[in-house]
């Protein structure tokens, strides 16, 4: 059966990692069989149609990547009904959503993850999702010192990215 998928690829056109230009991206996913394929700023993030599990598709994309990049890309995957999720289930529905991000997980965060959180300014806030670490920059990102270990493999998105992504699979389904 075909389902709809958010593929989110992580330290892309950051850190040395290089660029990957979104036709790139588009063109591994049309070789690994996905269908109806979007991206959405050049950030990467893609939305597709794929018969293949979430592991599957994982998989296909991070070996397409390797052999692009040269080393391993990060990718998270949810389907398009988590992607939707992850957007209701913000714990900050109040906060303005560009300063607002959930940090996407290959597995669910452990209960002790933010015991090692450093730098915490007085207008942050952080919660645990399903397979999310929500964060709430009351003051934006940019001037934040905010460490949070447990996110380290995880890639972010602010609530408008994923309100975008959410709709954008949810058309696909």
């Amino acid at each position: 059966m075909m389902g709809a998928y958010v593929a989110l690829l992580r330290a892309v056109n950051v850190g040395g990692t290089g660029k990957l230009p979104m036709s790139e991206l588009k063109a591994m996913c049309e070789a690994a069989g996905f269908e109806n394929i979007t991206t959405y700023i050049a950030s990467g993030n893609v939305v597709f149609v794929s018969a293949l599990s979430e592991a599957q598709v994982r998989k296909a994309l991070e070996d397409r990547l390797a052999a692009y990049a040269g080393k391993p890309v990060g990718v998270l995957v949810r389907t398009a009904e988590e992607m939707t999720a992850v957007l209701k289930d913000n714990p900050f529905p109040a906060a303005k959503p560009n300063f607002t991000v959930a940090i996407f997980l290959d597995e669910r965060p452990e209960k002790a993850a933010l015991d090692s959180v450093r730098n915490r300014a007085e207008d942050e806030e952080i919660a645990l999702g399903k397979r999310e670490i929500y964060v709430s920059y009351g003051s934006g990102m940019g001037r934040s010192k905010l460490v949070i270990p447990a996110a380290k493999a995880g890639t972010a998105r602010n609530m408008n990215t994923i309100a975008k992504l959410a709709e954008m699979a949810g058309a696909l389904t």
